[in-house]
């Protein structure tokens, strides 16, 4: 090699470096710890998630996955961490849909945009809700029990886990839909709307099926209807709302992982390929069964279309309810 040719090579080294650079350490992503933020305690579905998946993608990466619970404002604390952090897949967010679709309907003053402030990586799972009645309910059936409330205006009421909650907004757009006069009893979590369920202090609760398994088991409940868009394999035989009179319903919680705001497309779909084959292997979908979750492992522009959709059905739920923004 001549003295220009290897001039001429270095110059061309030099200048390709900084093209060379990033795609050398998206392959080598993660090459140290990644965090995963969750805005609620430890316990709740969104925690839950976080730590039965996290751990499998400790394995996976061979990096140590840490979950950081940063309840409180409504998100917003877990939101500035994400918000103000690197979108180099290193601090990502775990959380149910309400963070971007209903919290922006509900206060005024977030100081977090929810549809600019962070990138869609995977729709990782979802936790059905299932409407619960009191045994001395007489109604077997979704159908039978919206005959019930229409005999009977005001005088049936039902639990949920607090104003502006999925359960609340659920049967909200179930009162828009069907023009229902229910009475809305709200508690602080399904802790306490299931206890006064069981209670008989309220007629009917929606709740995730771990909060209600027992019960069910022990017929101390009756299963009337899921409000996810299909059956839930949690318990196949219990139809959806969509199929038993309003077409096209869907309010199931989901949860999902979000980074920082623009993060490289392909380090997304990368993260997001990886939550897929953890999430999707027999022995988490066991495990997330059990726990009364149903793996998906969906891409992002499967998350960015979720989070769209259920800004415009919340935004709907919202309104009917009256709820006024605070």
């Amino acid at each position: 090699m001549t003295m220009n040719t290897r001039r001429i090579a270095a110059v061309l080294a030099l200048a390709l470096a900084p093209l060379a650079a990033p795609v050398l350490a998206q392959e080598a992503f993660p090459a140290r710890t990644v965090k995963l933020v969750v805005p609620n305690p430890p316990g709740g579905l969104p925690d839950t998630v976080a730590r039965t998946i996290g751990q499998r993608l400790a394995e996976k990466w061979g990096q140590q996955v840490v979950i950081e619970n940063k309840p409180g404002a409504n998100g917003v604390v877990a939101a500035q961490v994400i918000t103000s952090a690197p979108p180099d897949g290193y601090t990502l967010l775990v959380t149910d849909s309400s963070m971007f679709s209903v919290n922006p309907l509900l206060y005024r003053d977030l100081p977090y945009d929810a549809r600019k402030d962070f990138t869609a990586v995977s729709l990782t799972a979802r936790a059905p809700l299932f409407l619960a009645l009191h045994p001395s309910v007489p109604a077997s059936t979704f159908t039978e029990f919206v005959a019930l409330v229409k005999s009977k205006p005001g005088q049936i009421s039902y639990g949920s886990s607090g104003v502006g909650s999925t359960h609340h907004l659920t049967m909200e757009s179930i009162k828009a839909a069907l023009g229902l006069d229910i009475a809305h009893i709200p508690y602080k979590g399904t802790g306490q709307s299931v206890p006064a369920l069981l209670g008989n202090q309220v007629a009917a609760v929606f709740s995730a099926m771990p909060s209600i398994a027992g019960a069910v088991r022990e017929n101390r409940v009756r299963l009337i209807a899921v409000n996810a868009a299909q059956r839930s394999e949690l318990a196949p035989n219990v139809p959806t709302i969509a199929e038993s009179g309003i077409p096209g319903f869907d309010f199931a919680p989901t949860i999902g992982f979000s980074g920082p705001a623009n993060m490289p497309p392909a380090l997304a779909s990368r993260i997001a390929a990886d939550i897929a084959e953890v999430v999707k292997s027999p022995a988490m979908q066991d495990s997330l069964r059990t726990l009364g979750i149903e793996p998906i492992g969906g891409s992002p522009q499967d998350y960015a279309a979720l989070l769209a959709a259920d800004r415009e059905r919340f935004a709907k739920a919202v309104k009917a309810s009256g709820i006024s923004a605070e």
